[in-house]
């Protein structure tokens, strides 16, 4: 079945067929509900491509996402997948990993495929060296380069995302104000927004007068058992640390799992601050303390931007949003 078989059978031109799929004002109602109705008993699915040559546009969104089975990418993913949808447009997925020129070829790909914006799902892809960031800088001359959590400043790449020197900030000088005196910082990595995280640790501290150490710095990516170990081992051999600013809540569950094989008293003599306010950190007791980085809102308001992007409306190419403290069983601050 094609359009000229649904021409023939609705007994209208192959003109006006292609004016109800692109949605022309140019038919009469009548006409149009005739149309559709033959296309739905039919089962007549438009081909994609052509529509997108005619109306230039393929509605479709190009995402990169470094690993989807990260909780905050996924929950990421399933926001703007979702919030896409609604206004119209499908969603292509495509998984880099985290090596340079795997994400290049991916961002190939996507172009290739004639869609509309591709959208960066987390600060992993934005680069230390800007060289390195070239790539995104060309391709946003072709389409709008949308990040979450991540900031290039260029023109036709757009950003939303969260303080996160800010909120590390805040939660460790408030932790150092309480009393603690050897504070952890343990992050997965140094990707945009870890190097954010990072700084605001650094400035907490600057801004007491303490001399920072590199023991009191750990980047580390493994699972939260593996985790645990670590700190079980870094803490008898390397530095006796006393609460732990985390980078994601499963660093932050790790440590929590840490201070209960130590028998160290949580929240009094031993202080837990995870990042994300995920699920998991209501899975253990007592409950993690967190900040949220409201991601939900990112999402919103990066599907809000994309489609007024489109629209030709002006979009601020940078918005920020800070995130919330969520106190419960593992601080008292």
């Amino acid at each position: 079945m094609n359009i000229y078989d649904i021409s023939e059978k609705a007994g209208v031109s192959i003109a006006t067929v292609s004016r109800v799929l692109n949605g022309s004002d140019n038919v009469s109602e009548k006409t149009r509900k005739k149309v559709e109705a033959i296309m739905k008993e039919t089962g007549y699915m438009p081909n994609a491509f052509a529509r997108g040559l005619t109306n230039n546009t393929m509605h479709t969104i190009g995402l990169l996402c470094a690993d989807c089975s990260d909780h905050f990418l996924a929950n990421a993913i399933s926001y703007l997948e979702h919030g896409f949808r609604e206004n119209g447009y499908d969603c292509l997925l495509c998984c880099t990993g985290y090596e340079l020129s795997n994400r290049q070829n991916y961002l190939k790909l996507l172009l290739s495929k004639k869609v509309d914006v591709v959208v960066l799902v987390g600060s992993t892809f934005i680069e230390p060296d800007e060289k390195d960031n070239q790539y995104l800088i060309d391709a946003s001359n072709e389409v709008p380069i949308v990040s979450v959590n991540g900031y290039i400043d260029s023109p036709n790449i757009y950003c939303t995302l969260c303080n996160d020197f800010e909120a590390i900030l805040n939660v460790t000088t408030n932790l150092l104000n309480k009393g603690f005196e050897k504070p952890l910082f343990l992050c997965r990595s140094l990707s945009y927004s870890g190097r954010q995280k990072s700084e605001g640790f650094k400035k907490a501290l600057s801004d007491k007068s303490i001399p920072l150490k590199k023991e009191q710095m750990i980047y580390y990516h493994g699972s939260i058992s593996d985790t645990k170990e670590m700190l079980l081992s870094y803490y008898e051999n390397t530095y006796q640390f006393d609460c732990v600013i985390a980078g994601d809540d499963e660093l932050a569950v790790s440590a929590h799992k840490f201070a209960g094989t130590l028998g160290l008293s949580v929240p009094d003599q031993f202080s837990i601050i995870g990042y994300n306010n995920s699920k998991v950190g209501i899975c253990c007791e007592p409950e993690l303390s967190t900040l949220d980085n409201k991601l939900e809102f990112v999402c919103s308001n990066t599907v809000n931007s994309v489609m007024n992007i489109l629209s030709g409306q002006r979009v601020p190419r940078k918005t920020i949003v800070s995130a919330e403290y969520i106190e419960r069983g593992t601080s008292d601050l």
